[in-house]
């Protein structure tokens, strides 16, 4: 099982980027997907996380109100809508991805390789 990350980019101070995530491979389902982020000499944080059954979520208190994570199960892709972007949401954001593998019923966890969001005062 793979992710892939898309949607980074560079945006203003109060702009809106949208982030998508999409896991592929073959033979799995997905519990849990999530978004985190690592800023430069920081430790990597939660930002938001979904269930994938019940679209259950909970965010980072430093987003509530402004990122959205949201999920398609018919494209199998999981999204973080951001608004009101501020200098200090600067960082890598990665997707994360829990799930089984269905002939095993093992669970298997994957990093996405990131992307950049870039946000200029």
């Amino acid at each position: 099982v793979q992710v892939v990350e898309s949607g980074g980019g560079s945006v203003q101070a109060g702009g809106s980027l949208r982030l998508s995530c999409a896991p592929s491979g073959s033979a799995f389902s997905i519990n849990t997907m999530g978004w985190y982020r690592q800023a430069p000499g920081k430790p990597r944080e939660l930002v938001a996380r979904i269930t994938w059954s019940g679209g259950s979520t909970n965010y980072a208190d430093f987003v509530k109100g402004r990122f959205t994570i949201s999920r398609d199960n018919a494209k199998n892709t999981m999204y973080l809508q951001m608004n009101s972007l501020k200098p200090e949401d600067t960082a890598v954001y990665y997707c994360n991805a829990g799930g089984l593998f269905v002939l095993t019923d093992k669970y298997f966890e994957r990093w996405g390789q990131g992307t950049l969001v870039t946000v200029s005062s």
